[in-house]
């Protein structure tokens, strides 16, 4: 997990350079949490999509299974 770019944080702050480096000059610990949301919402995104990929798996196997088996069992 990487800390996001001082550019991305500007965007999704609407703030600029100048706070960001005065937040963590002067309030380390807002600066840290801030940093630490982006890479846990990156860790979600990640897990979010390899469960998007298992119910893709799971429903292609479903299909061919469905049509192996006759239905008038």
């Amino acid at each position: 997990m990487t800390a996001p770019s001082l550019r991305k944080l500007e965007n999704d702050l609407e703030i600029n350079k100048t706070t960001l480096h005065n937040w963590k000059k002067n309030r380390p610990k807002l600066f840290e949490f801030i940093i630490d949301s982006y890479k846990d919402k990156e860790m979600l995104k990640n897990n979010l999509n390899s469960l998007i990929q298992q119910k893709e798996i799971l429903e292609k196997e479903i299909s061919l299974t469905k049509e192996r088996v006759p239905e008038d069992i």
